[in-house]
């Protein structure tokens, strides 16, 4: 239940984080550079937009633009209009003729672009310093002013403001179509002559989508330098056959860097565009009819919020491999909605699905890992207190954890020994010297438990059980038994000779060794669970304990076939146990071969 909790609070916090994320876009650097990436591909430049570029050449043989009789654009007027029949459906000028320069270059300027009728100039609005918040707490930029052409130009053409829209990065991503200013409507630039150039075709323009902010985001077609430029000079100078003109748009701009009419763009990579290009961008996008909006936050926040914490939840619930393959699918499936939706004109932050399932997903790893390591902490704490410490730092080495709930089948040794005496020392000693003594005789026998790798099963009393071989694989854990129970009854003549002295009692140890088969694991219920080791095998060995005498040491047949060449004993023969129908075959050890040799 508190797992479940657990794991629906996090799915909670994971929508919440993703849906403030999305909403408010505070990585939106990040969030652009994506999005430029991932939308602003390449298209194909369209050869019914021609840009006519006032370049080096052009500057070198003209010098200054500043300088310019404006008679210069009349000329150029006269050649692209020159045939009725090859002219230009729309020239635009993405220059602004504010002032008079000279009256006559100015009026033959104007003259021909009344006659032309296919002329569009361009403006520029001013905007105050400071956002402004409108009725809907959306941010813009109060129109101050504006620079219109001189006014016999404003009478011959119409025109439209130049004006594009920076995001916080200085990036070229969006424009406003129309704006309002003194109560009368202000149109784009590349706007007009979208709707110049239908009216020439005869066509319907297409609806431009805004968004709430009335902006539309500009679907790039070409990078910079894509369009293919023509010099304003080779033109002026007739070097051109204007036939290639027919039909068709043509921009006039700045083409030279020292004009400073250059803006970053999503897919420069570096190199700016200069503000006829987007322009050409921007119409080809109104042509072809790729229009994009940014699409409603909130909505797209509770959209993803929710994905992620589907993917969330699936993450706790999957193996790592599988997590691992589940976040590689979800990010490229939320990158291919994305993708469809942009595709159908509605643009979406991309950056925060991909960021908190990868968040998530290191999340889950790090939980996994953390949580293993307690596991392992808990088994390691808990296996302190049965096996020797040499046999916890293999088991911390290999990590092999692996205890199996209701047990399992293994062959063991199993081992108990009991105080001889005990009973009748209890009766003429101190409670506190009674426990004196038990606590130096556990001491003795844990202590050699653990010195032959074996298991403390358990205290009954004055008794002690042991296991070899449980819970871990333990090489020659037969051996290791003999060994223990060896240690012990030699351990037990010190013991007594102290105990002797200072209380006048003596004990001695009875100790019975047996190996076979048997369950071990956690045996009980699910409120009181203890780790031992159940079968005939166990019952065997405390009956052979039970028999022992006082330093003696009684092993089963079994254990003396699997280690007779390496010990020395006494034979016992048969005797019976209780609870056993049948005599067992038992002999008294008396040494181990070799074994002194390897105490010395």
């Amino acid at each position: 239940m508190k797992k479940t909790v657990r794991i629906i609070a996090e799915c909670f916090v994971v929508f919440v984080c993703v849906f403030l994320l999305t909403v408010w876009n505070l990585f939106s650097p990040l969030d652009y550079i994506l999005r430029d990436g991932l939308y602003q591909r390449p298209r194909g430049v369209s050869g019914d937009i021609k840009i006519i570029g006032i370049d080096e050449r052009t500057l070198e043989r003209l010098g200054p633009v500043g300088t310019w009789s404006r008679s210069c654009y009349a000329d150029l007027l006269d050649r692209l209009n020159e045939d009725e029949e090859t002219r230009p459906l729309v020239i635009g000028f993405d220059i602004i003729f504010s002032g008079n320069v000279d009256e006559e270059g100015d009026q033959a300027f104007a003259d021909r672009a009344e006659k032309g009728g296919n002329v569009v100039t361009a403006s520029q609005l001013l905007y105050s310093e400071k956002a402004e918040m409108d009725e809907n707490g959306i941010p813009y930029y109060r129109i101050t002013g504006e620079v219109l052409p001189y006014e016999a130009l404003r009478k011959a053409a119409i025109s439209g403001y130049t004006n594009v829209a920076q995001d916080s990065d200085g990036t070229v991503r969006r424009i406003l179509v129309e704006q309002d200013y003194k109560g009368e409507s202000r149109m784009m630039f590349s706007q007009v002559i979208y709707n110049r150039y239908c009216d020439e075709k005869k066509i319907e323009p297409e609806t431009v989508k805004q968004d709430k902010t009335r902006r539309t985001l500009i679907n790039y077609s070409g990078k910079p330098g894509d369009y293919e430029y023509i010099s304003f000079v080779d033109v002026l100078d007739g070097k051109i056959d204007t036939r290639i003109f027919k039909d068709c748009i043509v921009l006039v701009g700045a083409y030279a860097a020292g004009m400073q009419d250059n803006f970053h763009v999503p897919n420069g990579h570096s190199r700016q565009m200069f503000g006829v290009e987007i322009h050409a961008n921007i119409l080809q996008a109104f042509m072809q009819g790729r229009f994009s909006v940014n699409g409603n936050p909130y909505i797209a926040g509770i959209l993803a919020g929710l994905f992620c914490a589907l993917v969330h939840f699936l993450f706790r619930k999957m193996k790592i491999a599988r997590s691992t393959i589940l976040v590689a699918a979800s990010v490229f499936a939320g990158l291919a909605v994305c993708t469809v939706l942009n595709n159908n004109g509605i643009t979406v932050s991309i950056l925060y699905v991909p960021l908190m399932l990868t968040v998530s997903y290191i999340y889950c790893l790090v939980f996994r890992y953390l949580a293993a390591k307690l596991k392992q902490r808990k088994v390691l704490n808990a296996f302190k207190k049965y096996v020797a410490p040499q046999v916890v730092e293999e088991i911390a080495k290999k990590g092999d954890f692996r205890i199996k709930l209701g047990g399992e089948n293994r062959d063991i040794a199993v081992l108990f020994v009991d105080i001889r005496g005990f009973t009748t020392m209890s009766e003429a000693l101190e409670p506190e010297q009674v426990v004196e003594i038990l606590n130096q005789y556990l001491e003795l026998t844990t202590e050699c438990i653990f010195r032959n790798k074996g298991t403390l099963d358990k205290f009954v009393g004055d008794a002690t059980m042991a296991v070899f071989n449980s819970p871990f694989d333990l090489e020659d854990y037969v051996y290791h038994a003999v060994c223990a129970a060896m240690d012990i009854v030699n351990g037990g003549i010190a013991l007594e000779a102290d105990l002797k002295k200072r209380f006048g009692r003596s004990i001695g140890f009875g100790v019975g060794v047996n190996c076979g088969p048997a369950v071990v694991g956690n045996i009980g219920c699910e409120f009181r669970m203890d780790f031992t080791a159940i079968w005939d095998t166990v019952n065997t060995a405390a009956r052979l304990e039970a028999n022992a005498g006082k330093g003696q040491v009684l092993i089963s047949d079994e254990v003396y076939e699997r280690l007779k060449d390496r010990i020395e004993v006494d034979t016992v023969g048969e005797i019976p146990l209780k609870g056993k129908s049948r005599n067992v075959f038992v002999y008294s050890l008396k040494a181990i071969k070799g074994k002194e040799d390897e105490q010395k």
